[in-house]
């Protein structure tokens, strides 16, 4: 596995495949969101049987914490532009 940041862009090299990321924030936040509708999901399948309940029950404490990442991907994203361009970021883009 190679890693290679040009820039704004980071590249994942693995054998002959390349993962390109372009706007890691965004990424981030999607993959954050993405997590948090599995362990929401698996966590409201496990309610559906009492032996599971337990488990169910960390898994939304789990998503719940996941919840609490986006505005601090937020805050990262809006102090990292600041830091590189002295300028707050434009409206509508906070991921």
């Amino acid at each position: 596995m190679d890693i290679a940041e040009n820039g704004r862009t980071l590249t994942v090299t693995v054998g002959h495949a390349e993962l390109v990321v372009r706007r890691r924030y965004e990424a981030l936040s999607i993959a954050k969101d993405v997590l948090i509708g599995i362990c929401f999901l698996v966590g409201s399948i496990l309610f559906l049987s009492d032996a599971t309940t337990y488990a169910g029950t960390w898994l939304f404490v789990a998503g719940s914490v996941e919840m609490l990442v986006r505005p601090v991907i937020r805050l990262a994203r809006h102090l990292h532009l600041r830091r590189i361009s002295g300028n707050p970021p434009e409206a509508g883009h906070d991921f």
